[in-house]
């Protein structure tokens, strides 16, 4: 054998033990790499109790308030709620079901995500509350204290939809949602009637109206907001407010038809 071939045999044995060596390396499958949902989440910005501050408020409706629509339920025996639409709900010029949140002026800043689960409740075959506010990540319980069986159906932009079955006397369900969504709807396919909106947002200063159009939202660290007032059928109204340390602001509202 010549020398040209003894050095070509000893290249490809060393090219071959260098495959066998590669080969023999166990890669770590991508299963076992930790997924980001597990990742630590970053802690909450600290803020000061002593020189936090609140705003309050009333939301009116400017104009006759609409008639509520009758909602037929005759399609199932088992339904027995107050045969009417909550779109526009208005007592004494009070607005109710609008969700009011701090939309801008809190930068960077993280929050806890509050241990306690948010309900919702489905009796008289409608959901209560019939707007929501929880944090993106927050647990929701969802119940049925009806005779009947429902469909829960969110359907948003930013999430993930789902539609789950939901018999009677059956344990709560237990969703949340990971991306912030104001008025995210919720439906019910086996009856149609069913509506009602959650609302995902990233911090804690978030209320929603009473029968008395009023809200408050406490704990804001100083600073300039816009307060955003949204109502599932008007259009939302945008404030802006500056608050200084251990500040209580009014800031009303007022939708027109």
């Amino acid at each position: 054998m010549n020398k040209k071939n003894i050095a070509m045999l000893g290249l490809l044995f060393l090219l071959g033990l260098w495959f066998l060596e590669g080969c023999s390396k166990k890669e770590t499958p991508a299963a076992e790499q930790p997924a980001s949902s597990e990742m630590a989440q970053p802690a909450a910005t600290p803020i000061d109790p002593s020189t936090v501050a609140s705003v309050q408020g009333t939301v009116k409706f400017d104009g006759a308030a609409p008639k509520a629509p009758k909602i037929d339920m005759s399609q199932d025996a088992a339904c027995k709620g107050t045969n009417t639409a909550e779109t526009v709900v208005v007592d004494n010029g009070n607005l109710a079901n609008v969700f009011v949140y701090v939309k801008d002026g809190l930068g960077d800043r993280t929050f806890d995500v509050p241990a306690t689960a948010a309900t919702i409740d489905q009796s008289g075959c409608k959901y209560h509350p019939h707007v929501l506010g929880v944090m993106a990540g927050q647990n929701i319980e969802i119940k049925n204290d009806d005779m009947t069986t429902h469909n829960i159906h969110p359907t948003p932009a930013a999430n993930r939809e789902w539609n789950e079955s939901q018999p009677p006397q059956t344990a709560p369900l237990e969703k949340s949602f990971a991306r912030e969504e104001v008025m995210l709807p919720v439906k019910c396919n086996q009856h149609p009637w069913m509506k009602m909106y959650i609302n995902v947002v990233k911090s804690p200063f978030y209320a929603v109206t009473g029968p008395d159009g009023k809200y408050e939202i406490k704990g804001l660290p100083p600073g300039d907001y816009t307060l955003a007032f949204v109502q599932e059928k008007l259009p939302e109204q945008d404030v802006k407010v500056t608050l200084a340390a251990k500040d209580s602001k009014t800031v009303d509202a007022s939708f027109k038809p």
